[in-house]
């Protein structure tokens, strides 16, 4: 799950000079823990449903101290720049343990359903990823991307604590000129991950001076929380969803917390919850590696291919390209260095679209000493915010690594790391160390979640997914007592909006019939990748997926 996740990126490794961040947190995410079982204060007990006075909005109870939450009243007002959907501010406590220590803001839009009466089943909740991704910016980016759900359901997007338009992990400009020097590496060396190391360090030092106080509380399991809270006030018994690559473990959270609440749920892209960050981190690396020898071996039979007629050819080129400008790397103007690392990125962005003629252009144009696709590619993918380290705070407070990697751990890890992805093992390992110095320390273990009692939840899983590789939504679908996988034959970064009509229709059924797919269907159907140049807008918004 990581870079650009859209989201599930490949680790960003920092372009010199102020144009500076591709966020390069992380995967550790995906690995990311559920919850544990031991049980503290500070959260619920999985498969327990909080006791107390019934709420206002729904005939589910209210937690203990919450009911100034769980009764408050919407107010609905047409979105800035997004007509056809409606914003609001939801009040949350900052600590649901200790609803006296304050509140913050969640931002959420809505589009309301097109039909009425018995037509109407109720909200569908989605999320696109990341973490740190706005999910009210994925939705209505694309406001008639989902026409045949919205007739029967209210489109609404909840922006997680810490993300987006809600209450924002924030930690200031110190973070932009550290975070230029935390990015991935193609090289690895001692001397780069102590750095590597040392820059991370730099940025937990800035978060705690500027997001002390929300850093303990932008977890996944708040996150849950917060999404029960935003069912209960919508009015409706139980939370219909759909979440993609890391949307997937929010929504496999909620279901280990509130089983008996879960309604029609789809995780697209799955994260196995059952691994930890640095297990989950080399799984990723493997996944670019199998899209990238996929592309490599339909480029290779084409006449034009820039990287040679074969994938050990286009492998080696693709090493000699990254080593060259590391050497000697290209400036665009006085703030932009194009290195190594800087094509690994861009070119795990487009294996993700997928977007193969992209990249085989963006590659001729590289080894000629051009980059102009390339630049597309990365502008798409700069964060809006510098200063925003939402990604790093909730991978940090939600994934473990064992003992947090030392900068010594991962040098010895690389080893593994090269064997399972020569092109992009060195670049996983260098991330290894994004939460080492972290100031809050994880409040979650890694573990399966089987959610009994839910309501079947459909996992979809696309077989050459690089950025949550298929062989994890097998293993969440089996985990989860409930589940029922859906596989696409395909490549790129999940399936539900991608062009095939098989999976649309399995995801649609269920969502607006309650009909599951047959088990063990697998839909072949695969739009043209030859047909998707840089730059072209998605049929719907674009899933952030993982990312470090």
């Amino acid at each position: 799950m990581n870079p650009v996740r859209q989201s599930g990126r490949i680790p960003a490794r920092a372009l010199h000079g102020t144009v500076a961040v591709l966020t390069t947190c992380g995967l550790l995410l995906t690995a990311c823990a559920t919850i544990g079982p031991e049980q503290t204060s500070a959260r619920l007990s999985p498969g327990h449903a909080p006791q107390g006075a019934v709420g206002t909005a729904s005939a589910s109870p209210v937690p203990p101290g919450l009911q100034r939450y769980y009764g408050q009243e919407l107010h609905w007002k047409t979105c800035p720049g997004a007509p056809a959907f409606q914003c609001t501010t939801v009040k949350a406590p900052l600590d649901y343990a200790h609803p006296d220590a304050g509140d913050i803001n969640l931002a959420a839009a809505r589009k309301k359903a097109t039909g009425t009466g018995a037509t109407r089943i109720g909200s569908l909740l989605f999320n696109f990823g990341g973490p740190g991704a706005s999910a009210i910016d994925g939705l209505t980016a694309a406001p008639d991307a989902y026409a045949s759900l919205n007739a029967t359901y209210d489109l609404v997007a909840l922006d997680p604590r810490g993300v987006g338009h809600s209450t924002l992990v924030d930690c200031g400009t110190d973070t932009s000129t550290a975070a230029t020097d935390s990015g991935a590496s193609t090289t690895s060396t001692d001397q780069e991950i102590q750095a590597q190391a040392a820059a991370w360090a730099e940025v937990g030092a800035a978060c705690a001076r500027h997001a002390g106080r929300l850093l303990p509380h932008v977890g996944t399991l708040e996150a849950a929380r917060d999404m029960d809270l935003m069912r209960t006030l919508l009015g409706d018994e139980q939370l219909h969803y759909i979440g993609w690559s890391y949307g997937t473990y929010l929504g496999a959270s909620y279901a280990e917390l509130f089983p008996s609440r879960v309604g029609r749920m789809v995780l697209d892209g799955a994260v196995d919850p059952s691994l930890d960050a640095a297990s989950q981190s080399l799984n990723e690396a493997r996944g670019y590696q199998v899209a990238w020898e996929a592309f490599a071996a339909d480029c290779a039979a084409r006449d034009d291919c820039p990287v040679g007629h074969s994938v050990k050819e286009a492998s080696r080129t693709l090493d000699s390209l990254v080593a060259w400008l590391d050497r000697s790397p290209l400036q665009q103007g006085k703030v932009i260095t194009i290195d190594g690392e800087t094509v690994l990125q861009m070119t795990g962005i487009l294996l993700r679209a997928p977007s193969w003629p992209a990249l085989r252009q963006m590659l001729r144009e590289v080894l000629a000493g051009h980059t102009t696709t390339l630049l597309k590619v990365l502008v798409s993918a700069l964060p809006g915010n510098p200063g925003d380290q939402s990604l790093t705070a909730v991978d940090c407070l939600s994934s473990t690594l064992g003992p947090r990697y030392t900068a010594g751990q991962a040098k010895a890890a690389l080893a593994e790391f090269v064997r399972v992805a020569p092109q992009f093992g060195k670049s996983w390992v260098s991330s290894l160390t994004s939460c080492t110095s972290w100031p809050v320390p994880s409040q979650q273990t890694a573990h399966p979640i089987t959610a009994p009692g839910a309501a079947p939840i459909l996992v979809v899983g696309t077989t050459r997914d690089p950025a949550t590789p298929y062989n994890e939504a097998q293993a969440l679908a089996r985990q989860l007592q409930s589940g029922r996988l859906l596989t696409w034959d395909g490549d790129g970064h999940t399936a539900y909006g991608r062009g095939s009509a098989c999976i649309d229709n399995a995801v649609n059924h269920y969502l607006l019939d309650g009909r599951l797919p047959r088990a063990g269907m697998i839909c072949t159907d695969a739009p043209d990748n030859a047909n998707k140049p840089v730059g072209t807008a998605p049929e719907a918004p674009t899933p952030v997926g993982m990312r470090r």
